[in-house]
């Protein structure tokens, strides 16, 4: 049975995730340091002290791109960092969005510093050309794009399953999906996401964040990555990759159809909301006897969930008295 690393993106994050693992995992902890000081040293600002500072709350709204594109990369790589020193490593990486450029680094298509930069490049160039918009998830059939209301006013971000898609558009047409779905008694939630990802208007940071991509150096991939953009398996980094898996919709439905064609796997969200985790239980079949493990929630128990994913590793994998590194 495989170990699937999957990595979230915009939307997982929150004030404090990851802070007890922060405080009492020594490896997450000195990996979050590490890249923290990577990260003063391009932007002056700590992720750390804004991340963990004592008086943010879960609950308050955390959208400033270029703190939240960092952080969520940051906890990302260090959770994956821990769980590879506790002899859990990943045969198989999904990345969603702005996990792809996670799942990149853990791939050791770049290493973990370029990747960080190359993150922050991408939240400065949205920041500095991109009108404000906003993304909602939509519990209802993707029919519903037929609406006038929808067709008009947004793009398709992601489909995730028969009842479950996401939308993006500016956020003067935000208000006007909510009020409408509102209307017609439809559940939906606003993701704190403060930008139209995956729609036309983020085209505009196109230019300078593909340039400035073009400049990292890439090698081929150490573990197979399979994109929810093209919903494939990738060995290297096709041109322009980082920009399409933030540009065009997801497809996490389809691409988790391709990883569960191979058979029973063993699915780790390595996210800080466990979001990809929830998503897949409902795609995944009963008899698909495959394994669903969250490590990161807002609602706690973080170490808890991560001695149960690493024991039941352990006990999946016996024969693996040597585990394989992480390229990095």
């Amino acid at each position: 049975m495989r170990n699937i690393f999957m990595f979230s993106g915009q939307g997982a994050q929150y004030f404090q995730m990851g802070r007890t693992l922060f405080e009492h995992n020594r490896v997450f902890h000195d990996c979050m340091i590490d890249l923290d000081a990577v990260a003063r040293r391009l932007s002056g600002e700590s992720i750390v002290n804004a991340l963990y500072r004592s008086e943010r709350s879960k609950a308050e709204v955390f959208d400033r791109i270029n703190l939240t594109h960092p952080a969520i990369f940051m906890v990302e790589y260090a959770m994956t960092s821990a769980l590879k020193d506790a002899g859990v490593v990943p045969d198989c990486l999904l990345g969603v969005s702005l996990g792809t450029f996670t799942a990149a680094a853990v791939a050791g298509c770049l290493d973990p510093e370029s990747a960080l930069e190359t993150v922050m490049e991408h939240a400065s160039a949205v920041e500095t050309f991109c009108c404000r918009g906003g993304m909602i998830t939509v519990l209802g059939p993707i029919e519903l794009m037929q609406e006038k209301f929808l067709r008009n006013n947004c793009d398709v971000a992601a489909v995730n399953s028969a009842e479950h898609f996401v939308v993006s558009a500016p956020e003067a047409q935000c208000q006007e999906i909510e009020r409408n779905l509102t209307e017609r008694r439809t559940t939906y939630v606003r993701l704190p996401v403060s930008y139209a990802f995956h729609s036309r208007w983020i085209e505009p940071a196109r230019a300078l964040f593909e340039a400035s991509a073009s400049r990292k150096k890439y090698q081929p991939a150490s573990l197979p990555v399979m994109c929810c953009q093209q919903m494939a398996m990738l060995s290297e980094l096709p041109p322009s990759y980082f920009w399409k898996v933030t540009r065009e919709p997801i497809r996490f439905r389809e691409s988790m159809e391709v990883i569960a064609a191979g058979g029973p796997n063993q699915y780790i969200d390595v996210g800080p909301a466990g979001n990809l985790a929830v998503l897949l239980k409902y795609l995944l079949p009963a008899e698909a006897k495959s394994a669903i493990h969250a490590v990161m929630t807002p609602y706690g128990r973080d170490m808890e969930n991560f001695a149960a994913v690493t024991a039941r590793a352990r006990e999946r994998h016996p024969e693996r008295e040597t585990w394989p590194s992480i390229s990095s």
